[in-house]
């Protein structure tokens, strides 16, 4: 079902095992899709869809499928984070050494849509303030397509980059160790990673738990404390033109 011009996700959950509504309201996204990209748009559309019909399942079962097991290949701190570049949007992509000089914090999840992934990035934008006061940079990632984010963030009003590790599929979540192949997702996993662009801390969670914020600000706390990067900025900040 399609509603409105470019609205490529328009069914919701309403919660475990309540089925789901349609968005009678929805209102276009921006950025119409160009010319030529029709097909594009409609594989991530299906995708979109398909993860969404799953997201009843997924939610039910979560805690049953291999919430104990945490893989052991996840990038440990004191790695060299693997370089990238993924989509934000259909026409804008970002990569993480764009951030160099400051923390950047990765935080992958399952897919749109799920309730814990939902809590989940509902919490972290609540909890950006707090980032920023590092200087920290939040990036979330998962395996959803760059219309389906779109989708995403302007229902729950996100105001951080979800990028879209859709093709290759989970490539950059591989990457990093965090790639659950027997379901085709990425694990709940978080990074924070230094202004040289060391893992400074990683943690993985089971699928069906919320990690919520603390871990991630008590690494930002412990990097702030440490030595000054090479350039003789202050951990976590940027110089202004003035050099101040």
């Amino acid at each position: 079902m399609k509603v409105g011009k470019e609205l490529s996700c328009s069914l919701l959950p309403l919660g475990e095992g309540s089925g789901m509504r349609v968005l009678a309201d929805a209102s276009p996204l921006p950025n119409p899709l160009p010319k030529g990209e029709g097909e594009q748009e409609q594989r991530q559309t299906e995708v979109c869809r398909t993860q969404k019909e799953g997201v009843g399942s997924m939610s039910t079962n979560q805690n049953e499928v291999s919430n104990s097991q945490k893989p052991k290949s996840a990038l440990p701190p004191g790695s060299q984070a693997p370089d990238f570049t993924l989509a934000a949007t259909p026409d804008q992509k970002i990569s993480l050494s764009d951030f160099r000089g400051r923390p950047v914090i990765l935080a992958f999840y399952p897919a749109d849509w799920s309730p814990v992934c939902g809590d989940q990035m509902s919490l972290y934008n609540e909890v950006l303030p707090e980032f920023k006061r590092f200087n920290a940079e939040l990036l979330g990632i998962s395996v959803d397509g760059a219309w389906c984010h779109s989708a995403y963030r302007q229902n729950r009003n996100l105001h951080f980059a979800l990028l879209a590790d859709f093709h290759p599929k989970g490539e950059v979540a591989k990457s990093y160790g965090v790639y659950r192949q027997q379901d085709g997702v990425c694990e709940r996993a978080l990074f924070v990673i230094d202004w040289n662009g060391r893992i400074a801390w990683s943690y993985v969670s089971p699928i069906g738990v919320n990690p919520g914020a603390d871990g991630i600000l008590k690494a930002l706390e412990n990097l702030s404390a440490k030595e000054e990067p090479a350039d003789g900025n202050q951990p976590g900040r940027h110089a202004d033109a003035a050099g101040r």
